[in-house]
């Protein structure tokens, strides 16, 4: 596997002076998630083409489990092991593979020791509203249709965040305009940077999840910071 090389834990800061611009990164190979180091980054995406496999894989997991949800701790060095018995059955090779190959980059990039991940079936927004994460970093990747909804930091209007956000179902006063929503590939591996990335307090990416028509269903992977 094709790796990238972790960076030392004091780059993670960035001082007052510098700039509260934050910008998205986005390639076509690996290397671009190192992207999110930059204290200007709050997005790095890794546009890569998925196998069709894992689609295929998907596809059958919804298909047998169509409320499949479950998160798992685990040391990540240990992820292959662990996600043996993660499936309701053993055909699922290609999404445990890569599954596993995913909590490998993640916790090198972040030489991280664990790593929490969850993955579930979705059939309506899971997080409705615009919202920041309060975590240092999370990956994310849709497996299968529609993907994760972003906002351009330059074009937040971040007074509106939280218990004012407004609903995927309704219009977008106050926080943005409707033309200022983005939405990643289905397939791409997302890092999005939090509120407890340290130096990135008030810039965590804004995001949300997407509507879904009715009939159908996504497949979401997230992978955070371990305890």
């Amino acid at each position: 596997m094709s790796t990238v090389a972790p960076l030392a834990p004091a780059e993670l800061t960035t001082t007052a002076q510098e700039s509260v611009a934050r910008r998205a990164a986005f390639g076509s190979d690996l290397s671009i998630l190192s992207e999110i180091y930059q204290p200007d980054v709050n997005l790095s995406v890794w546009n890569r083409e998925i196998d069709p496999a894992l689609k295929v894989e998907a596809e059958a997991l919804i298909g047998s489990d169509p409320s499949f949800q479950k998160s798992l701790g685990m040391r990540a060095d240990e992820a292959p092991a662990a996600l043996q018995n993660f499936f309701p059955k053993q055909n699922y090779d290609a999404l445990r593979a890569d599954i596993a190959w995913l909590i490998d980059a993640f916790s090198y990039l972040f030489d991280l020791r664990e790593v929490g991940l969850r993955l579930a079936v979705l059939d309506k927004a899971m997080c409705p509203k615009f919202h920041v994460d309060k975590v240092p970093c999370r990956l994310i990747t849709t497996y299968t249709g529609v993907a994760t909804e972003w906002l351009p930091h330059d074009r937040v209007n971040r007074r509106f965040l939280g218990p004012n956000s407004p609903s995927i179902l309704s219009s977008q006063p106050g926080i943005c305009e409707s033309g200022d929503i983005e939405i990643l590939e289905t397939g791409a591996v997302a890092l999005l940077k939090g509120e407890s990335w340290e130096g990135n307090e008030g810039c965590g990416l804004v995001h949300r999840s997407p509507s879904i028509a009715e009939g159908r269903k996504r497949l979401l992977l997230t992978i955070d910071f371990g305890s």
